[in-house]
């Protein structure tokens, strides 16, 4: 998979969920820098994407209430 790819990926999940970037970093990995870091070139090690792509594949909205 390519950054742009996961990426994409990450956008369209925080659109799905009504969550922002700043809220999808949170609930991820207490880092509300990720995704801005994400969009201007961070990468990412393979591991980190496919814990992300499970947080994702796990989410239910109700952990939102969590980080609140």
């Amino acid at each position: 998979m390519s950054m742009a790819t996961i990426l994409q990926d990450i956008e369209a999940f925080m659109d799905a969920n009504g969550l922002s970037a700043t809220a999808f970093g949170d609930l991820y990995a207490n880092d509300r820098h990720l995704v801005r870091q994400l969009r201007n070139g961070r990468r990412l090690w393979p591991e980190t994407e496919a814990k992300i792509r499970k947080f994702m594949a796990e989410y239910t909205p109700d952990q939102s209430s969590a980080a609140a």
